[in-house]
């Protein structure tokens, strides 16, 4: 099982980037897919989700109604589209996999190398 997120870069304040998860090794409906981030000195954050339907997503309040959770069943990928970016929101961009159909941060037990998104002006 293996993930590749990518898609990172610098932006300015409220500009808009689209992250990438491509999975190998397993299908991305068999399993739920999760995006995290984790800025320097703070804990890591969930901040999006999607289940094995694909018919389900979970955002975090500090992204809802900005970031959406999308995925390609025929590309294997999990996308995260951030819209209205913000400097606070400068970290690294994780993707992560897990068999249960949850929330619960946790769980997700396969990751991927993150990608770097820095919002700065």
């Amino acid at each position: 099982v293996q993930l590749q997120a990518s898609g990172g870069g610098l932006v300015h304040p409220g500009d808009s980037l689209r992250l990438s998860c491509v999975a190998s090794g397993f299908s991305v409906d068999d399993y739920a897919v999760a995006w995290f981030r984790q800025a320097p000195g703070k804990e890591r954050e969930m901040v999006a989700a999607i289940s094995k339907s694909g018919y389900g997503t979970w955002y975090s309040d500090s992204v809802k109604g900005r970031f959406t959770i999308t995925r390609d069943t025929a590309k294997n990928a999990v996308y995260l589209q951030m819209n209205s970016l913000k400097p606070e929101e400068t970290a690294v961009y994780s993707c992560a996999a897990t068999f249960r159909n949850t929330v619960t941060p946790t769980a997700y037990n396969f990751w991927g190398q993150g990608t770097q998104v820095t919002v700065s002006s």
